[in-house]
């Protein structure tokens, strides 16, 4: 069976023999009902969410995640964390369990039910072949968490990964209600209601079967690319100090079998601020069938949806609308990454931040550009209040997320969105 690795004096990081998932003492609230307490991811809560969160209970796990500067002291925001964590710890507010275990966490929202099993993933870079991401990353959000990560020496929310199983693991994700129950709490957010449930699996034959299971698979990031890449810049810094091997060469994680009690996945949306739509259309007709359609939400997802295949966007400031199809490949595959596969090549968030963004609009393809949002509503709003455009998108299908990753290439950034995420704040892990 698996365990985390115990320091000893080697200067590089170790590369693991496959995809070892192992059991570890979780740290816990000391109570079953953990609604108040929990959070969404960190990268989805915006000011106004995370307020409510932190009104919502004083150990709210968003003042773990994004917490803030002391009065008068800006930039101690992470010793701040660094400082509370410390104290619930020592308060018994947070507990850490007795013994090693996989956590199997179920998640059942919008009638779709979510199963995997928690655990530190053993760090590989992608050359590796073993934990494959699919998204680019931004240098912004992994400094942020690097810095939490140095501060507090936990691992405060899990990365999410996906494998084609069918195996020991799968089975032991059938058999809830075998173990010991952990957690079962209902979180509600207006109609929509969420229920998280998780048990511990400590079986020493168990964890044997499913480590035997995982070995020889691998696994592709589905969210929390910046997680990964912080665990490795972590992890690098423990070997550059001589610290050798240790904890800190794994990082926490869920892991979900795709093909059994897998997520959803769902587009993640463009704004560009500040290009109004009418340019924004011109400018795309050489590359594209340009159509005017309802600016209404429901009709815009309709015919996106309907749109004939091959890369499809939708263009809106919220009063005006541009279905573009058909895309004219004489004009838009010079645009393309010549260096890249067929499979990135053709999705649909390529071609949006190649062939338009770079391409026919002759903008810069960075954050400072391009903003993001999970949800239609959402762009459609930031659109109409900057004076920009917002690009609604199709969903990647997961199968062109695993070609691309497979390819050993990356998606362009926030490229997908899948759903359920894992809730923060059920089972947190200490490094050190």
């Amino acid at each position: 069976m698996p365990t985390e690795t115990v320091p000893t004096s080697t200067s590089s990081p170790p590369v693991p023999p496959g995809l070892v998932l192992a059991p570890f003492q979780g740290l816990r609230f000391g109570v079953s009902d953990v609604g108040s307490l929990t959070s969404p991811p960190y990268d989805v809560i915006d000011e106004p969410e995370r307020k409510q969160l932190e009104a919502s209970h004083p150990h709210n796990i968003v003042r773990l995640i994004l917490p803030r500067d002391a009065a008068g002291q800006p930039g101690s925001r992470y010793e701040q964390a660094a400082a509370r964590l410390r104290t619930w710890r020592s308060d018994g507010i947070l507990r850490q369990d007795p013994a090693p275990a996989l956590y199997l966490y179920e998640e059942i929202a919008g009638g779709h039910t979510q199963r995997g099993l928690l655990g530190t993933v053993a760090l590989a870079e992608a050359g590796a072949g073993i934990i494959l991401p699919h998204e680019n990353t931004m240098a912004g959000p992994v400094a942020d968490r690097l810095a939490l990560m140095r501060a507090t020496a936990t691992n405060l929310e899990p990365i999410f990964l996906l494998y084609e199983g069918g195996g020991a693991a799968s089975e032991v994700v059938d058999r809830t209600g075998e173990s010991e129950l952990l957690i079962e709490t209902v979180i509600s957010d207006g109609a929509d209601e969420q229920r998280h449930r998780v048990w511990a699996v400590t079986d020493p034959d168990t964890l044997h079967e499913v480590a035997a299971d995982l070995l020889p698979r691998r696994a592709v990031i589905a969210d929390g690319h910046h997680r990964y890449a912080t665990y490795l810049q972590y992890q690098h810094d423990q070997h550059l100090a001589g610290r050798g091997n240790g904890p800190w060469d794994h990082g926490l994680s869920l892991l979900v079998d795709a093909l059994h009690f897998g997520p959803q996945v769902h587009p993640i949306h463009r704004v560009v601020p500040g290009l109004p739509v009418m340019v924004a259309a011109d400018r795309a007709r050489p590359g594209f069938d340009v159509e005017p359609t309802s600016a209404s939400l429901a009709a815009m997802l309709k015919v996106l949806a309907d749109a004939p295949p091959g890369p499809s966007f939708v263009l809106t400031d919220g009063t005006s609308a541009f279905l573009l199809t058909r895309m004219r490949h004489d004009v838009v595959d010079p645009l393309l990454p010549g260096d890249r596969s067929a499979a990135t090549r053709g999705l649909d968030v390529t071609v949006l931040h190649a062939g338009l963004v770079e391409g026919l609009w002759q903008l810069a393809d960075n954050e400072s550009v391009v903003d993001y949002r999970h949800d239609a509503a959402s762009a459609v709003q930031a659109a109409r209040a900057s004076g920009g455009t917002a690009v609604l998108v199709n969903a990647s299908p997961a199968t062109s997320v695993a070609a691309v990753a497979a390819a050993g290439e990356r998606m362009p950034r926030k490229s997908t969105l899948f759903t359920p995420k894992p809730r923060s704040g059920l089972v947190v892990r200490p490094i050190e």
